[in-house]
């Protein structure tokens, strides 16, 4: 299949926007901060599939204090680089939050449409606290009134991917975040 061919999968990697470097010394930053505001208290890292994989992981390992993880899922890419405009929650979290101090970590909020129903969902269950630490913001595309209480970088209005962000399942493995395009 042409789209597994390194020629193809490489020729659409135009150029690396944050890199690898830039995202683990933001990611330290971060997860110093978090010891900081959770020490002591109980906190639920929530990381939403597939995208955030990738930097819920490292964030883990940068914070040191003692804290739990969950997923949830949800699907509003589906096969292409365009948003469908329907968002699809497909995996729950398991546990009661109301308990828990919730930092929602995302990779990318983009129309901002996934993170509201994300947003609207988890408040409802009454969690201590609620808060949204999102790796990388795209505020030009927003279409609903949502900011996040962290960004670590902004980013233009470009598709993008790397780290956990894909373009039709693949890219996720890069350990930077570059502009997706397609040949020329």
């Amino acid at each position: 299949m042409e789209r597994f061919s390194m020629a193809t999968y490489q020729s659409r990697i135009r150029r690396t926007l944050i890199s690898a470097s830039e995202l683990q010394e933001a990611i330290r930053l971060a997860g110093a901060e978090i010891d900081r505001e959770y020490a002591g208290k109980p906190l639920l890292l929530v990381s939403i599939l597939k995208g955030s994989f990738v930097f819920l992981a490292d964030l883990a390992r940068a914070v040191s204090i003692p804290c739990e993880i969950s997923f949830l899922q949800v699907q509003s890419y589906f096969d292409g680089t365009a948003s469908s405009g329907t968002v699809q929650l497909t995996m729950d979290l398991a546990q009661d939050i109301s308990r828990y101090h919730v930092l929602l970590v995302e990779d990318i909020i983009d129309s901002g449409r996934t993170l509201q129903l994300v947003t609207e969902l988890l408040k409802k269950r009454a969690p201590l606290s609620f808060r949204i630490l999102t790796l990388l913001d795209k505020p030009a595309r927003r279409e609903v009134p949502l900011t996040p209480d962290r960004a670590l970088f902004v980013i233009p209005d470009v598709f993008v991917i790397g780290y956990g962000l894909d373009c039709g399942e693949l890219y996720r493995n890069l350990p930077y975040i570059a502009e997706y395009g397609t040949e020329t």
